[in-house]
């Protein structure tokens, strides 16, 4: 029953994502934002950013000054059917990409929460790991010059190897690839078990909000944003 309460807390696409590789991108007509945010939400929230999303979404809007900014929310079901979690890594991936090749001067900003953080995560791999199969619309990694358009990356409540263990052990441990690890914030609450081997209080899954860590998150993308720019131009 413990392990069935915490794979409903928060919904893990176990089957699929073990194999959360990219696909194609799509083409975007829309005008270029200073800052484009492309954030997955947790299971069974609504369609949107999610709760912990959108309190991390208005904390960095408040931090940009006059810079615009836009957010993506990843298109994917983030229910309990574990065969459609890849769309939320072919979605988030295909949107990226589109960013980089269509607005090359937008900053992107990669986050997700519980379920949208492993899918998050994996979109940001080197590789795929031996031994899993990648399913329709996957093709490999994102192209390595995608990193340079990605700014931050904001995780919250990544689900640990262990608990990805616990429940499929077909799973692959979430592994933030290199050109992403230094511009990732990945953030777990001590008492949160999806992500921290010594959690015991499944409602600390629930608590990013609340404790200051999405305003954290915030302020780490804020910083990594002035300092690429200041960076770019500089150079």
């Amino acid at each position: 029953m413990v392990v069935k309460s915490l794979v409903a807390a928060t919904g893990i696409a176990v089957s699929m994502l073990a194999n959360p590789f990219v696909g194609m991108p799509a083409a975007s007509a829309e005008p270029c934002p200073d800052v484009e945010v492309v954030f997955a939400r947790g299971t069974f929230e609504p369609p949107g950013v999610g709760g912990t999303g959108q309190a991390f979404v208005d904390a960095l809007q408040s931090r940009l000054g006059g810079k615009s900014m836009e957010v993506y929310p990843v298109n994917y079901p983030a229910s309990l059917d574990f065969q459609t979690a890849a769309n939320g890594v072919i979605d988030a991936s295909n949107k990226v990409q589109s960013v980089a090749a269509t607005c090359p001067d937008t900053k992107i900003v990669l986050g997700g929460f519980s379920q949208g953080a492993a899918v998050a995560g994996y979109l940001t791999a080197d590789s795929v790991p031996a031994g899993y199969q990648m399913p329709a619309g996957l093709t490999g990694p994102m192209p390595a010059d995608v990193a340079d358009h990605v700014a931050a990356v904001a995780l919250f409540g990544k689900p640990s190897t262990g608990f990805l263990q616990m429940i499929a052990n077909t799973a692959p441990p979430i592994t933030v690839g290199h050109l992403y690890a230094d511009k990732t914030q990945d953030l777990c609450i001590p008492e949160d078990p999806i992500c921290s081997p010594a959690g015991s209080d499944s409602n600390a899954h629930n608590l990013y909000p609340a404790n200051g860590l999405t305003d954290r998150a915030a302020q780490f993308v804020a910083d990594k944003l002035e300092s690429t720019t200041a960076t770019e131009t500089a150079g």
